[in-house]
This record gives C-alpha cells, sequence and structure tokens, in this order.
C-alpha cells in the first residue's frame, strides 16, 4: 500500500490491486480451505481510502466509485470490528473509499482495503503493532490479505499465509479486461471439486536472469480456475484468446475470475485499436508496482 499523506487524525492511503501470474489449487485441506501455489503481483489499479479518527467507537464507510455490495460485509468495516474487540477500541474512524477496483474481479480489491484499515487503524490509534501483529488479524479476516503487507511481488502457498516475497523481473505491461461478471471464489473452489490428496509437484519458477526468461516460464504455468470458469462461462476464453492475437505473450486469468490479463513486452500503442476491442468489458492499462 501506498501512504498518500499523514497526520495526528487522518491518514489516505493507496490500495492496489494483484494479479495472479499464475495458481495453482494443489489440494483441499482438512480445515476446509485450499492449499495453492501462486505468484501475486501488484500493479498500478488503487482504491483510495482516507481515515479520519471520530469519537465514537465505529466504522463509518462511505463508497464513490464502482459498484460494491453491503456496507456490512465490506472487509473495512469487517477489519475495524475486529480490532475493536482484539484491542478495545474507544474511538472509531470514518473512512471515504473511492473504489477503483472492481469487485468480486479476481483482483483483490478488498483484501487490499483491508490491509490498508489494519494499517491505517494501527498508525492513526497508535496501537503499536508489527508487521507480524497486522498479518496475524488479517489472516483472520481472509487468505490473502497478508500479500498486502509485502513489497508487491512474492510466492504465496499454504491457504494464503505463506508469503516468500521475490524479485522478478517488472519491465512489462499489462492490460486487464474485466468483463461484467460477479464470479464467488468460494464456488469457484467448489468447482474444482478437489480431495485431500495432493495434485501433482507444485510449479517452480527457476532463477530468471532477465525479462525474456521470466515471461518464458510464466507462459508454461497455469490458473487452475481457468478449466471450471471458462467451461461456464465461454467469453472469458474468448478474451483470452483476443489478448494472446493482440500480441500479449501470454495471457492469463486472475485470481478465481472473471478479469484476464494479457502480458505485454513493448509499447502498446501500436496494439491499441486490437486491445480496446472488449465489448462492455472494463479495460485497464497498468504495469507491476513495487511497494516500500
Amino acid at each position: 500500500m501506498l501512504v498518500k499523506s499523514f497526520t495526528s487524525d487522518t491518514i489516505e492511503i493507496q490500495a492496489p490491486a494483484k494479479i495472479n501470474l499464475f495458481l495453482e489449487v494443489l489440494n483441499k485441506r482438512p480445515d476446509g480451505y485450499h492449499n495453492i501455489n501462486s505468484l501475486f503481483q501488484a500493479v498500478t489499479l488503487f482504491d483510495t481510502l482516507k481515515f479520519t479518527i471520530i469519537s465514537k467507537p465505529i466504522c463509518q464507510v462511505s463508497i464513490s466509485g464502482a459498484k460494491t455490495g453491503d456496507i456490512a460485509d465490506n472487509l473495512v468495516v469487517k477489519a475495524y470490528n475486529l480490532m475493536k474487540m482484539k484491542f478495545n477500541l474507544k474511538r472509531g474512524v470514518e473512512v471515504l473509499l473511492e473504489k477503483n477496483i472492481p469487485i468480486a474481479a479476481g483482483l483483490g480489491g478488498g483484501s487490499s482495503d483491508c490491509a490498508a484499515t489494519i494499517y491505517a487503524l494501527n498508525q492513526l490509534l497508535e496501537l503499536r503493532l508489527e508487521k507480524q501483529q497486522m498479518t496475524e488479524i488479517a489472516l483472520e479476516l481472509g487468505s490473502d490479505i497478508t500479500f498486502f503487507f509485502t513489497k508487491g511481488q512474492a510466492i504465496v502457498t499454504g491457504r494464503g499465509e505463506r508469503i516468500e516475497e521475490t524479485s522478478f523481473p517488472r519491465e512489462y505491461k499489462i492490460v486487464l479486461v474485466s468483463p461484467p461478471l460477479t464470479l464467488s471464489t468460494k464456488e469457484g473452489y467448489a468447482a474444482l471439486k478437489m480431495g485431500l490428496t495432493a495434485s501433482g509437484t507444485p510449479y517452480n519458477l527457476k532463477t530468471n536472469r532477465n525479462l525474456e526468461e521470466f515471461l518464458k516460464s510464466l507462459s508454461n504455468a497455469r490458473n487452475d480456475f481457468e478449466r471450471v470458469q471458462f467451461e461456464k462461462y465461454p467469453k472469458l476464453g474468448e478474451i483470452k484468446e483476443k489478448l494472446v492475437n493482440c500480441g500479449a505473450e501470454f495471457a492469463r486469468m486472475s485470481g478465481s475470475g472473471p478479469t484476464i490479463f494479457g502480458v505485454f513486452r513493448d509499447n502498446l500503442d501500436t496494439k491499441r485499436a486490437c486491445v480496446d476491442n472488449f465489448a462492455d468489458c472494463q479495460l485497464y492499462t497498468v504495469v507491476p508496482l513495487g511497494l516500500p
């Protein structure tokens, strides 16, 4: 996350989206979660959250921008309520959330907002929590929230709690194509119909000395959700094919969908007419993001 401004009673944060450069679902765990193997990459598409301290111990959220669901289900509110219970908070926050990341799109917008909330409360209310303590709180709220406390690129395993920060090349551009579908992550996992038995050897990104080697390695990886989502929503496969035909090094679904991204090495200007031709979809051109 990026802190834009910080005073004694207000903090403004840019919370980035992420993509899964690859995503394997290895098996179902006894606790009901799934073990994954994935490379997460933060990108330059942001929600903006402005937190202001208020005297009442409540979280008041006002949202503008992209369509969202019930405020009570918002991870910003859930994060505040959990921390209120844990730390007996006597003050609350007013939150202005400018929502630019599409919801339920495989881009981690809600998780990123949640991480920003944990960080903001720690700073504004002077809780003096270490990073490890904040990530432990994050894990109580969702599996991939902890990623947003990293520097923006990491191999993520387990149910999302095991983070290995990486430093693979970032000198490429990404086109995100987000169709007007709302896909449930829970339903996506259920459709995979996986048992407790491990499903093969996890994909391993070998040492990549340059961008060419890195992109070649990624092109050989996969997203396991594509199999079930493309069967149910053929349009997603069509978007992926179109991105490749537009010159993408490879194209892939992010998370459990529906956003499809294409990775481009060279300038997109000569390809805009092709890339822009996605009717009814939200289109974003972004780059990989390193975080402080």
